[in-house]
């Protein structure tokens, strides 16, 4: 079975860079969306960025201009570069993914384990 793994996540002061990567541990057959959601403390998860296939990326309006998602197919890599952090970026950030194991697998969503971003005021 496929599965997501992030890494990245970390302390940062305000105003300071991140970068997140999300890898698939093996090839998603037919995916065709892929995405950072994020998870405050007593929040609902929310999409932050996506990124489709032949489309342009989508973000949130509170990291749109700040954030960056970028996709390497070849690698089965996510990326999320996160410029001009705010305390209220803070929340663990999950990767996911449309697809699924094989091509005789029923469709499926992938999530990964998450990885805390905390950033400090």
């Amino acid at each position: 079975q496929v599965q997501l793994v992030e890494s990245g996540g970390g302390l940062v002061q305000t105003g300071g860079s991140l970068g997140l990567s999300c890898k698939a541990s093996g090839h998603i057959v037919s995916s065709d969306t892929r995405a950072w959601y994020r998870q405050a403390p007593g929040k609902q998860r929310e999409l932050v960025a996506r990124i489709r296939s032949g489309r342009y990326p989508n973000y949130s309006d509170s990291v749109e201009g700040r954030f960056t998602i970028g996709r390497d197919n070849a690698k089965q890599t996510i990326y999320l570069q996160m410029n001009s952090l705010k305390p209220e970026d803070t929340g663990v950030y999950y990767c996911y993914a449309n697809g699924a194991d094989s091509m005789w697998s029923a469709l499926r969503t992938y999530w990964g384990q998450g990885t805390q971003v905390t950033v400090s005021s």
